[in-house]
């Protein structure tokens, strides 16, 4: 990869905030981490260490918020594939393409669920558990917010 591009992409992490970025081209794979912003790193250390812990929390607090259903969610949720970041959901890789995964597919943890766009960026969401897919929380082309279910599993 390019030294020029390099900086160039170095220097837009450092400016916007962003906490990490990865991009591959080709054979070429490269990761910059912000770890100058504050608030990015507690991100970065909660999906590094334990996505699954840290995303129950959020999961298990919108139930509380929604009165009606507060029982029924609960159990679910904390079977579920929540979002590692805010963006877009995309249930397929391109519009035309069959969905990554449907209600009933047997999922193995690793295996990508969705992608995610966030500042013109297609990042792979992958499921942290393994499960049978019950439903889908999270519609296609819906904005999604970090934490947020995206596949509810059984």
């Amino acid at each position: 990869m390019d030294l020029r591009k390099l900086k160039t992409l170095i220097d837009l992490v450092s400016e916007s905030g962003v906490a990490e970025l990865e991009i591959t081209e080709g054979e070429d794979r490269v990761r910059i981490v912000n770890r100058t912003s504050a608030p990015a790193q507690p991100v970065q250390s909660t999906i590094a260490i334990a996505p699954q812990p840290q995303a129950a929390a959020p999961a298990a607090a919108q139930p509380a918020a929604e009165p009606a259903p507060a029982a029924a969610p609960a159990p679910s949720a904390a079977l579920s594939i929540t979002s590692p970041m805010v963006g877009t959901f995309y249930r397929a890789p391109s519009p035309g393409a069959a969905p990554f995964i449907e209600v009933g597919d047997h999922v193995k943890k690793g295996q990508v669920i969705g992608i995610i766009e966030a500042m013109k960026l297609l990042n792979e969401v992958e499921a942290d558990q393994d499960g049978v897919v019950k439903a889908f929380a999270a519609e296609n082309g819906q904005p999604v917010e970090f934490g947020q279910p995206l596949v509810i599993l059984e």
